[in-house]
């Protein structure tokens, strides 16, 4: 005899049920956070990505990278949308499963019963969350007892609502059919005829409250994202300025011109890649927040960005910043007015003592880095920056403070500043623990943005084309750079003034037009007379290496 409808294991049903409460939970999560609350799937992504294993946390960055890029999509614009969509999709993937056990546990429970343990349920979801997010978040303005609040109602809410849809749904409310008495071959068997239709009345009662459920919840998605796309309180906007700069390019009056379609010389500050550690940058008050140095000082220090700004010498420095992510060729690099104070000059008020080697340097968002102190000495552009462009750091580029360390790589300079201790002993920093190169010195590198087949030039009866792009050497500046077509010789090209010796510079080289299909490659070499590295090699440990080329039909 088949079983009643309540005796079965209906995972279906607490899948579909899971996942819609979870869009609805997901929703409203998100119109908290762009009130100033956590976002839940974010601080859980960040923790994970903090907790795993470093090297399986470098397959998935440099896997989803490759990813983007096989679609052909930018991994600058696309990168952090990427990870945000991973994280809402972690929610809604746990969300859902606990639905799925939740009704196959509680299936056969009494009415009383079950709303009790939903709520237990979204409890025991949303405590091992809320221990997370009060250790994790960093980008939340509201008050910690409120953020407290805020996760355990929402949760627990949700859990209600879970153990109310077992009721409603028809899994908790029916007890098993009885055993009827045999019968014999010619009598009929109204009971079974009746529990037949039972069955098939809790079927279509199920069916049209999912309906219902999937358009209620369906609505509070749509109503909660919308109003969170609204409220963008916890985001900061930054002014579109088209590629324009009101900062003044030292090299403005150069006769030599960028080949239409290079990348542009100046980075717009909204247009500046942005990888770190965070689904969503730390939200700093800049009004309360202090720079500790301590350690192996004679006279630590604490000071407000307005000490900072006010009591050391400025420095400006045009400077190209690149990701050792960044693959041959790719958007992960930029060039702006770095504005801010020498570490030699803070350090130099805090008496650092004999003893002390190195500077470890710590941010808001956990992140860390130990910088040698021998290099601070030796380098007076180390500058700990407060302006992006002439204006106070974009919060997702580290406002209040970060630092600029000539030479390397991204994944060597903290961001959100709050502390920098000295010490005697050397301490791999974030990301040097995952497997990255101790150093990551900035690579020779030369790229092909463009070859100009529709910008032919006729000049002395000659036809040619240009080709254009950037070179780059952190702060080892460029000295030559050669263009190869085909298989002939390498043919040096012209290279425009660069904005100062920390940044690329912009090249060109006309080619003298011949029709078919030709392939560009490009080379170069740095100030001290060293060539790139034409070995490909991808970016991880120590950043990507290789020859850029470029394939053009000219007619």
């Amino acid at each position: 005899m088949d079983s009643a409808p309540s005796a079965r294991r209906p995972y279906g049903t607490g899948l579909a049920v899971g996942l819609a409460l979870t869009s609805a939970l997901t929703a409203i999560l998100f119109l908290g956070f762009r009130a100033g609350l956590p976002f839940i799937p974010f601080d859980v992504f960040d923790w994970v990505t903090r907790v795993l294993p470093g090297r399986l946390v470098i397959f998935g960055v440099e896997t989803m990278s490759s990813t983007l890029q096989a679609l052909g999509f930018n991994i600058k614009d696309t990168a952090k949308t990427t990870e945000h969509m991973m994280a809402v999709t972690g929610l809604l993937g746990t969300g859902s499963v606990l639905g799925m056990v939740f009704f196959a546990i509680v299936s056969t429970a009494d009415r009383a019963r079950t709303w009790l343990y939903g709520v237990g349920v979204g409890l025991l979801f949303g405590i091992p969350i809320l221990v997370i997010v009060l250790t994790m978040n960093t980008s939340s303005t509201a008050p910690a007892a409120l953020v407290v609040i805020w996760i355990v109602a929402t949760f627990a809410v949700w859990g209600a609502a879970l153990g109310w849809s077992v009721t409603r749904a028809g899994m908790g409310t029916q007890a098993a059919a009885p055993e009827l008495a045999p019968q014999s071959a010619l009598e009929p068997a109204p009971e079974v005829v009746r529990a037949d239709e039972d069955r098939d009345v809790v079927r279509l009662g199920r069916r049209r409250f999912l309906v219902q459920l999937g358009g209620a919840t369906a609505a509070i998605t749509l109503v909660g994202a919308g109003l969170g796309a609204v409220l963008r309180t916890s985001e900061e906007q930054p002014v579109p300025t088209d590629g324009q700069t009101t900062v003044p390019l030292p090299n403005a009056d150069s006769l030599i011109e960028p080949v239409p379609g290079t990348r542009a010389e100046y980075t717009p500050v909204e247009d500046h890649y942005r990888i770190d550690i965070n689904a969503t940058p730390p939200n700093v008050d800049g009004t309360a927040w202090q720079l500790k140095i301590f350690g192996l000082v004679a006279n630590p220090l604490t000071l407000s960005i307005d000490q900072i700004v006010s009591d050391y010498e400025p420095v400006d420095q045009f400077v190209t910043l690149a990701c050792v992510s960044n693959p041959l060729g790719g958007p992960l690099i930029g060039t702006t007015l770095w504005t801010g104070a020498r570490l030699q000059d803070v350090l130099a008020d805090v008496g650092v003592q004999e003893s002390a080697t190195y500077a470890r340097i710590y941010s808001i968002d956990g992140f860390h880095e130990t910088l040698a102190l021998d290099l601070v000495r030796s380098e007076p552009r180390i500058m700990l920056a407060y302006d992006w462009d002439g204006a106070p750091l974009p919060r997702a580029h580290g406002y209040p403070l970060r630092i600029y360390i000539p030479d390397h790589y991204g994944m060597k300079q903290p961001r959100w500043i709050e502390e920098i201790e000295l010490v005697d002993e050397y301490v791999d920093g974030y990301w040097v623990t995952r497997g990255w190169d101790r150093e990551a010195t900035m690579k020779v590198t030369s790229v092909i943005d463009v070859v100009a087949v529709d910008g032919v030039i006729e000049r002395d009866g000659g036809r040619f084309v240009p080709v254009g792009g950037i070179a780059h050497a952190g702060a080892r500046s460029i000295s030559r750079v050669e263009v190869q077509v085909d298989d002939g010789d390498w043919q040096e090209a012209t290279m425009r003034p660069p904005l100062s010796d920390t940044t690329w510079v912009i090249w060109r080289y006309e080619w003298p037009f011949q029709a078919g299909e030709h392939t560009f490659r490009v080379r170069c070499t740095d100030g001290g007379g060293a060539s790139q590295v034409t070995e490909p090699q991808g970016t991880f440990p120590s950043g990507a290496t290789g020859i850029d080329s470029s394939s053009a039909r000219l007619e």
